[in-house]
């Protein structure tokens, strides 16, 4: 039986998704052509090539102006983007119930919500070890305004949510407080797919809730009648790959009042003074969107929303599931000539509650770990595209490598100046701990040739050493050549 029949014969849903493969052929027919095989959608999913046509065709047929007028054209861009803002709620079954507020991305959006919380002593934001770094960066918000801030562990070797731990930490807050816990509905690191139920869990113990689903809502439905963050964050090009520049943050009408900006701009009010310094924020969306609004690329999401509901989320979701699974058994079973394992996989090792994105490390047949950045070279040169690092995640890889805070503080101890190359070689001194990794991840228009593909140039590591696959020439993170083994 060969490679092909094994698979369809392990993930017979697969053949239930042969449309995907006409759509591929069609729309995303340069990946073949060029001989490329994609596998970084948790990066930035493709566009199609007709989501580009209709949006070309039409701008050409519009006269569009800045929206903030009442001339002919500064209607029609208004009258654009609330369609557009119209579809998006529409999308999500969050009509009447949200509001949808464009944003430059879906780091943006999470800005918006650190900015605007109203974060006071006594009162706690509530992360998890698993969450982007734009996440992160809002307890410095909270830090600021007396907050307290805590991180939800997560279990090892999964990385899944620590249950008991979180649950201890919702019961502890002050109810009378505003406290705020955040968390991905998918984890960008490792593909866990984290319980949505944990938003009632939280909001029944009086908790706001910020949803990150930048990761989960390209392959996953996310229906805002049968969970309701309070604060979600979204990611259009990871969505559908166009257009980029655009996020959207959507706020649950009932939470809405919570959120405080502390500055206004252009756009956002209805009446300012500066003989008076008083101003009066514009209501609902328009109050959160700073200046004036791509309004020439919004009306493509719309385009790229009914893409992705011709397609539909089932038979991709089916497709990626399918690929995925294939990955994992077939990563899993690779060994050296002596039988030692030739690849550490992060976070679960079967479907379970996870999605399309599997993050691993490469040994040599010591167990030493070969470096992850030559890989990434190796791959380039055969038209293979992955991604390296931490993915902007570093409380997951923190965790499944086992650094610790210990080392975290000898690291700078021995660089002030200290960058991820730099605590990657550092931790190579103690104990051959990996400061990043390798993500593939899958989406839309992938198929079984790229999987075949990737495994095959993962095969090609047996019995390799760190001397054999040879040094690196350029370090993608420090954005610097590499010489002489420098």
């Amino acid at each position: 039986m060969n490679t092909l029949a094994r698979f369809l014969a392990q993930h017979p849903a697969y053949a239930g998704t042969s449309a995907l493969d006409q759509l591929r052929a069609a729309e995303y027919g340069r990946l073949d052509r060029q001989g490329q095989a994609y596998l970084d959608y948790t990066g930035a999913g493709l566009q199609a090539d007709s989501q580009v046509r209709e949006h070309a065709q039409w701008l050409s047929q519009q006269v569009l102006g800045n929206p903030h007028s009442a001339s002919p054209s500064s209607m029609a861009s208004t009258r654009a983007v609330e369609q557009a803002r119209a579809a998006v709620l529409a999308y999500f079954n969050g009509t009447d119930d949200y509001t949808a507020v464009f944003t430059l991305n879906a780091s943006g959006a999470l800005k918006l919500v650190g900015e605007s919380y109203p974060f006071t002593a006594g009162g706690c934001l509530l992360l998890t070890a698993d969450n982007h770094n734009s996440v992160n960066g809002i307890r410095e918000f909270a830090k600021a305004k007396g907050s307290s801030v805590e991180y939800a562990p997560l279990t090892v070797p999964e990385l899944r949510i620590a249950q008991p731990e979180l649950t201890a930490l919702l019961d502890g807050a002050d109810r009378s407080a505003a406290n705020l816990f955040a968390f991905p509905a998918q984890s960008n690191f490792s593909g866990v797919k984290h319980p949505l139920s944990l938003i009632d869990a939280a909001q029944e113990r009086g908790w706001h809730v910020l949803l990150d689903a930048a990761a989960f809502v390209p392959t996953n439905t996310l229906d805002l009648r049968a969970v309701s963050p309070d604060f979600v964050s979204i990611s259009f090009y990871k969505m559908f790959g166009y257009p980029t520049g655009i996020g959207c943050l959507l706020i649950r009408n009932t939470a809405l009042a919570t959120l405080q900006r502390p500055w206004f701009a252009g756009g956002t009010v209805n009446f300012a003074t500066v003989a008076g310094s008083l101003h009066v924020l514009s209501p609902g969306e328009a109050g959160f969107e700073d200046g004036t609004l791509n309004y020439l690329s919004i009306p493509a999401v719309e385009i790229g929303l009914r893409h992705l509901q011709r397609i539909g989320i089932k038979a991709i979701q089916a497709r990626v599931e399918s690929l995925t699974g294939w990955l994992l058994t077939e990563l899993a079973a690779l060994r050296h000539g002596n039988g030692r394992p030739m690849v550490r996989i992060y976070g679960p090792t079967s479907t379970a509650m996870r999605g399309a994105t599997v993050t691993m490390n490469f040994y040599d047949p010591n167990g030493h770990l070969l470096d992850y950045r030559r890989i990434d070279e190796l791959a380039g040169l055969e038209g293979i595209s992955l991604r390296i690092g931490c993915f902007c995640n570093p409380g997951a890889g923190e965790t499944a490598e086992g650094l610790t805070e210990e080392d975290m503080r000898a690291a700078v101890s021995q660089d002030a100046d200290i960058t991820l190359p730099r605590f990657l070689r550092i931790m190579e001194h103690r104990g051959g701990k990996s400061a990043g990794a390798i993500r593939v991840s899958l989406g839309l228009a992938s198929n079984f040739a790229d999987v075949d593909r990737f495994l095959a140039f993962a095969a090609g590591f047996r019995d390799q050493t760190t001397l054999t696959i040879g040094a690196v020439t350029f370090d993608v993170e420090s954005c610097r050549v590499i010489r002489d083994g420098s």
